[in-house]
């Protein structure tokens, strides 16, 4: 069974990539939680509160928050 690496196992290069891929996913979730609060009900599919939730609470390298954005809000006509 292999050991788990420690932060100060990993190369400077690794340890970059890890933190910009906290930011830009920090950043996604906060743009799409402030659009959940911002738009009106009618105008997301699916539950104000459970995408909330989604976006909030799963980690997913920004996956979920571009997943609200693609598939979360109806069209305007």
């Amino acid at each position: 069974m292999a050991a788990r690496k420690q932060w100060s196992d990993l190369s400077e290069r690794n340890r970059k990539l890890l933190i910009a891929v906290g930011v830009v996913e920090g950043c996604l979730k906060i743009a799409a939680l402030i659009d959940i609060k911002r738009r009106p009900a009618g105008q997301i599919r699916g539950g104000k509160r459970v995408w909330a939730a989604v976006v909030a609470l799963v980690n997913s390298a920004g996956v979920v928050p571009i997943s609200y954005f693609v598939f979360g809000r109806r069209r305007q006509p």
